[in-house]
């Protein structure tokens, strides 16, 4: 899962997925997102590109 993140106020960011979807989190739905994001990391090994 690929996505680019944009503050866009203290408590808010803007999270834009690569295939074009968007949704704003606040602080805590986004620390839920990165810490899954995370463990998705570690248990699906990368593909080399």
């Amino acid at each position: 899962m690929n996505f680019n993140l944009n503050r866009i106020n203290p408590n808010q960011t803007q999270v834009i997925y690569m295939d074009g979807r968007f949704e704003t989190l606040t602080n805590e739905e986004l620390s839920e997102l990165i810490g899954t994001h995370e463990l998705y990391q570690e248990e699906v090994p990368q593909q080399p590109q």
